[in-house]
């Protein structure tokens, strides 16, 4: 099955532009002109990535990103006219996993996408070796199913934040650095700055305490990046 990429956007120059060179490069694509139609999509045709606009009628990108996290882990590239700092942090904090601003570069794009697929299909040359990681409040990730449970109940994350934690668990008492976070986690040269990673890790540990307070084992190291307590 070819890999089913939805575009959500309402300007049709874009749109055309986007499904021209994602069928090009063998995607399947879905087309989606306004945010609810978005989100209809995304639930009955379970994309395997979502290009997503901010500026949308009916329901804004951010609104249709906030709602797909609350039940789905599909990863999302924003891709928006929006290019204040302040927008990208807002969306990489309601959980998308890249942002790309207008007018962009095909190429660069085709590029995000693939590293981004690659973090959702890992080979198992890149998992850590250990079948099982734990830490605190029995907080387990396994790295074969990809799933986490603490203390026994299934902790739903996206793609970056289960792999963020698997770095992090897999290296527990070394501090990693912001820079190595993206080279890993991202997969590729990130165009941004090492924020990214904070949002990330800030909506992550979220979850974690949400499930339980103890079961929050990630410590910031001030001015390096961040670890998790051995």
């Amino acid at each position: 099955m070819p890999t089913r990429i939805l575009v959500i956007d309402d300007e049709p120059a874009v749109t055309d532009l986007l499904a021209y060179n994602l069928r090009a490069a063998n995607y399947e694509v879905l087309l989606a002109a306004d945010g609810g139609e978005g989100l209809k999509l995304a639930r009955q045709a379970n994309p395997d990535l979502i290009l997503l606009d901010l500026m949308l009628p009916i329901v804004d990108g951010l609104d249709v990103c906030r709602e797909l996290r609350k039940t789905s882990g599909v990863p999302v590239i924003m891709i928006t006219a929006r290019g204040e700092e302040s927008d990208r942090v807002v969306g990489l904090e309601l959980g998308a996993d890249d942002y790309v601003c207008k007018p962009f570069s095909m190429r660069e794009l085709l590029a995000r996408i693939r590293a981004v697929l690659r973090r959702q299909r890992p080979d198992d040359n890149d998992q850590p070796p250990s079948h099982i990681l734990r830490g605190k409040a029995s907080l387990e990730l396994d790295t074969e199913s990809r799933a986490v449970t603490v203390a026994g109940a299934d902790l739903t994350l996206t793609r970056l934040e289960f792999d963020l934690l698997a770095l992090l668990l897999s290296n527990a008492g070394r501090v990693l650095t912001r820079e190595r976070l993206l080279e890993q986690a991202w997969g590729y040269d990130f165009v941004g700055d090492t924020r990214s990673v904070d949002s990330a890790i800030k909506r992550l540990r979220g979850k974690l305490r949400a499930a339980c307070t103890e079961a929050d084992c990630i410590e910031t190291v001030r001015g390096v990046g961040y670890r998790v307590d051995a």
